[in-house]
């Protein structure tokens, strides 16, 4: 692209030291480009300025109306709600610019498009920012009355809406801002109630205790979606289960002799036998975990059935200082063969496979029934499909109360009573033997989000009772919450669930999920694989929070059958009041109110959980696409990072399936993460964040817009100050080529203008790339390829225009009288070039195609009111576009030639040079025809050949094509420098061109004199 307008020969031989004082001045005869629009753009001046008339102009609403006018088809881009808690970071740039993308392309390529902002307002975040607050003032928040706690919420909440508001708009982002909407809004919270009315009317909504994630920390179950896994070193046991029963002593045996030193008092039968139970033996399961803490909540241990065990005894037992040694010779250990060695490493013991064991029939004892009777329960053994001989020992430790699994297992053998061990607070309950209280994970104080003592303490009980084996620390990753960062545990609890797999009607809840996800689009098109597979394997859908900022389960129970109440006009009644009084309402509301004269509020619970706010978010379609004459449901798309396949994407996907039994949109487009230069994840403590208000403090929202249209959204992104300063360099090209453009433009009017069918080669061929570009840059927004615009719009203005048609055109521009044909078909060719890229680069480049649209046409109204210009179908020329590809094959060895004489100053410019070029292929040569070489190779002359090659031609190896540079015949021009024969004291030291254009410029100034 050009760097400035008058960089060029012909605007330096007008300069005075390149004739003398006694020879005319020709520069003013030279029609060299002008214009106001500046070199440097002074974005961060110029934008608030621009964004100040697209306020005024009301843009959006004005381009919605232009459109409706015209009957435009309607496109709906629902906004997936970002968090209200603090300013927007670089990740929120790209989302709420991808969406701006959208929505500015297919307002230009001729749609309606609706597009609601909208911001996520609930949930644990900002109930933490008011604790915070809370505890500062020297108070916990039990001590805050819960409406006045909720108010701070709100208020919180409502200061971050206005802040990003304001935020998002600088970046240029286009949307129906006076319209936004907030999940906290009286009329959300109460469609959101009535949205979970209808699940709870559907059948689909249980009460269930089953072990979930929980944080201590935040004191709420946590969904899936809401936890995030990191690295954690954390301890590791080998635990032994004594075994107390084998069916009946007989059907797991061990051969011993008679002899055998070992054999204890009451064993003599089974000796003389030859036979010796397990139990007899003192034989011990063994277990392996990483979460001690749940030892005492154990109840079975789980094993593979298609794992091979065996009876090892113990043979030697290696003696370090210090180290603990928690086996003995001739103890007997049953666990995987698969993994025997790796576990005798860690126990540092040698033993000696003594027989084969299927553990099926085995019954143990808990590992600290020693020290305390409350432990004195059996712990059976129970085949589970998740055990596996990959690591451990083969065998799982199986608390019910504290892993999905574990619980599976446990109910599949037909148990139903599950332990109740730690609390709400992470410690364990008074009742626990040995460690009531104890801490597992800090909830309060400095300590907050760390893990307690009980893991140590429940390690030394097990040393005491001589059940451990070996203890080491391991490395891995754990679940922690995915706002407060603490760890989390699983923790069996009661809890409200929609299910994935109660029939309803003719389906479930997961295949009309699925069969949704099989109808939508995906873009890219590895988000469905990524969806379907968490839909496929999801657990049911846990909703209840026992938090106190969200919108309510506003529901009642029945105390005696704790059955929900499902009644349509107690819900009538619940959704009005919530929507007069907000979710408050639920809370202080009198219950009476709700259950009307014929029902005994002191019969019924009410249910004071709230909802999980990826439900408050998965129904957003509900109160934003519903209920308005100007749009519609479902979307035509959803736009949000991969992550959330497992958040909103899902979330709207169940409840819309749960509600209306289809999805909420047609399509999906994900993108990925933002990284530093580095390709690491970026983080405050490192220092390496990209603060978008900081860059467009510095250089402008257009950079940062450009950075997104310039990266594959659809991976993870780098971002940095090395990559922003590429993405101005690249910015000041396509700047440079609009002030070209409109330089050269300056009073271009329609009686200039030139019919196609009278235009040169060169100008048709142009014509045909801007008709090959329309359709391809349609494609690619349709497609929302937006990186593909930027890249073929951005070649084409690179190597085509500025590499070949400006710099070919320079002299004709400059130089021609503006009534030549070929003048006024390179400025009709460059206006139509102007109008589709200040088009075509809009949604991208918003403010600068804006600003360079306004330098040209000011009255003409804002850029964003145009759609794509019709493209005719005589600009269509593939035979011109064959012949221009052939040529630049000839013009690249013909500037490789002159390279070197200039490089070797045999020459000064190419204007002092006329190349002969041998052209031995018949295509290339004939795409010459009709075209002046020297015209295509700036050269004042040039000369085509197909005779015999000179054996000292300039050649490029693989090229039919052979040049030498000769010296241009004749004198220089004093206006166009060009060298020709024709230049001599009679035509004033001119061209004839030149001659023609000057008496021409002289006698229509004559006139206007």
């Amino acid at each position: 692209m050009p760097d400035d307008l008058t960089a060029t020969p012909t605007s330096d031989a007008a300069s005075p030291d390149t004739a003398s004082p006694a020879e005319r001045d020709y520069r003013e005869t030279v029609f060299l480009p002008t214009t106001p629009f500046p070199m440097r753009a002074g974005l961060p001046k110029l934008e608030p300025e621009l964004l100040a008339r697209w306020e005024e102009a009301d843009l959006y609403h004005a381009v919605r109306k232009a459109r409706q006018d015209a009957g435009a088809p309607l496109f709906v881009l629902h906004d997936g709600p970002p968090y209200a808690n603090g300013d927007i970071h670089i990740g929120h740039a790209l989302n709420k610019l991808l969406k701006d993308f959208v929505v500015r392309s297919q307002f230009a390529l001729g749609k309606d498009v609706d597009y609601v902002p909208g911001w996520d307002c609930h949930g644990l975040p900002i109930e933490w920012k008011i604790e915070e607050e809370v505890r500062k003032a020297g108070k916990t928040k039990d001590e805050v009355d819960p409406a006045e706690f909720r108010a701070r919420c709100r208020t919180y909440a409502a200061g971050w809406i206005d802040a990003q508001m304001g935020e998002f708009k600088r970046l240029g982002v286009l949307g129906d801002w006076g319209r936004r909407y907030a999940t906290m809004d009286y009329e959300s919270e109460a469609t959101i109630v009535a949205e979970f009315h209808k699940v709870l009317m559907s059948g689909r909504l249980y009460r269930g205790s089953k072990p979930v994630m929980w944080s201590p920390v935040e004191r709420t179950a946590l969904a899936d979606a809401e936890v995030e896994y990191h690295q954690q070193n954390s301890p590791m046991i080998w635990v032994k289960f004594p075994v107390i029963a084998d069916a009946a002593f007989t059907r797991l045996t061990v051969e011993f002799g008679p002899d055998d030193e070992m054999l204890p008092p009451r064993a003599d039968e089974l000796a003389r036998m030859g036979q010796r139970s397990l139990a007899s033996q003192q034989a011990s399961v063994l277990i392996w975990t990483t979460t001690p803490w749940t030892i005492p909540a154990n109840r079975a241990i789980s094993y593979g059935s298609k794992i091979t065990y065996g009876l090892y005894r113990v043979e030697t037992v290696a003696a370090e200082p210090e180290a603990y040694a928690g086996a003995k010779v001739g103890e007997l250990l049953i666990l995987a063969d698969a993994l025997q060695e790796e576990v005798f490493a860690a126990a540092k013991i040698t033993a000696t496979r003594v027989e084969k064991v299927d553990p099926s029939s085995l019954t143990c004892a808990h590992p600290l029934a020693a020290l305390d009777p409350g432990y004195g329960f059996e712990v059976p053994l129970l085949a589970g499909d998740h055990v596996t001989d990959d690591a451990g020992t083969g065998f799982v430790h199986t608390a019910p109360g504290h892993g999905v699994e574990d619980y599976q297992v446990w109910l599949a053998s037909g148990r139903r009573e599950i332990p109740d061990t730690v609390d709400e607070n992470g410690a364990y309950y008074a009742h626990v033997p040995l460690f009531a209280g104890l801490q597992v994970i800090e909830a309060e104080g400095k300590k907050a989000g760390k893990f307690g003592p009980a893991n140590a303490e429940v390690t030394a009980a097990l040393e005491r009772a001589g059940t451990l084996l070996a203890k080491s620390r391991f490395e891995h990753s754990y679940p922690h919450s995915w706002r407060s960062k603490a760890p989390v545990l699983y923790r069996n609890t009661p809890q409200w669930f929609v299910s994935m797999d109660a029939e309803i009607g003719s389906s479930t809840l997961r295949k009309t999920a699925l069969d949704a996800i099989d109808g939508a689009a995906f873009f890219p098109e590895t988000g469905r694989n990524r969806i379907r597979g968490m839909v496929e394997n999801r657990p049911d859908w846990l909703i209840s929070r026992q938090r106190a900022w969200g919108t309510p389960l506003a529901m009642f129970v029945d105390k005696a059958t704790g059955e929900p109440l499902c009644d349509e006009a107690v819900n009538r009644c619940i959704q009005d009041v919530v929507r007069e009084g907000g979710s408050d309402a639920w809370f202080s509301t009198d219950a009476s109110v709700f259950l009307g004269p014929d029902r005994n509020p002191d019969d019924f619970e009410r249910v004071n959980d709230i909802l999980d706010v990826w439900f408050d978010s998965g129904a957003t379609h509900a109160f934003t696409l519903e209920g308005r004459n100007d749009t519609r449901s479902p979307a035509d798309l959803y736009l949000e990072g991969s992550d959330q396949a497992r958040g909103w994407f899902q979330s709207s996907l169940l409840e819309s399936c749960a509600t209306r039994g289809r999805a909420p949109y047609k399509a999906v487009l994900t993108h990925g993460f933002t990284l530093d230069e580095a390709g690491e994840k970026m983080s405050k403590s490192k220092g390496n964040t990209t603060d978008p208000l900081k860059v467009i403090a510095e250089s402008g929202a257009e950079i940062i817009r450009l950075w997104v249209a310039m990266v594959d959204y659809a991976e993870d992104q780098r971002i940095g100050k090395t990559i922003l300063q590429t993405v101005s360099d690249s910015y000041r090209k396509l700047r440079n080529t609009l002030r070209y453009l409109l330089g050269a433009l300056e009073g271009f009017d329609e009686a200039e203008r030139l019919p196609v069918d009278q235009m040169p080669p060169l100008e048709r061929w142009i014509l045909h790339r801007l008709w090959v570009l329309d359709a391809e840059v349609r494609a690619a927004y349709e497609g929302y390829r937006f990186s593909e615009v930027w890249r073929l719009v951005t070649e084409f203005c690179q190597s085509d225009l500025s590499a070949l048609y400006f710099d070919i055109r320079k002299d004709a521009l400059y130089c021609d009288r503006p009534d030549s044909d070929r003048r006024r078909a390179c400025r009709t060719v460059m206006d139509a070039i102007f109008e589709r890229l200040t088009i075509w680069l809009a949604p991208l480049a918003a403010f600068t195609c804006e600003e360079a649209w306004a330098t040209r046409f000011p009255d003409a109204g804002p850029n964003a009111l145009r759609v794509f210009p019709e493209t005719p179908a005589e600009w269509a020329h593939p035979e011109e576009d064959a012949r221009w590809r052939r040529i630049e094959r000839v013009l690249d060895v013909v500037t490789g030639a002159l390279e070197i004489e200039r490089r070797e100053k045999r020459i000064g410019s190419a204007l002092e040079a006329s190349p002969r070029v041998w052209i031995t292929d018949a295509h290339l040569l004939a795409a010459f025809d009709g075209v002046d070489p020297a015209e295509v190779f700036r050269t004042s002359a040039a000369t085509l050949e197909d005779g015999d090659v000179p054996p000292d031609a300039f050649t490029i190896p693989g090229t039919p094509v052979a040049v030498k540079i000769e010296r241009a015949a004749g004198d220089k021009c004093r206006r166009s420098w060009k060298v020709l024969p024709e230049v001599t004291e009679a035509t004033g030291w001119l061209t004839l061109r030149d001659l023609d254009a000057v008496q021409a410029w002289d006698a229509a100034h004559k006139d206007a004199a």
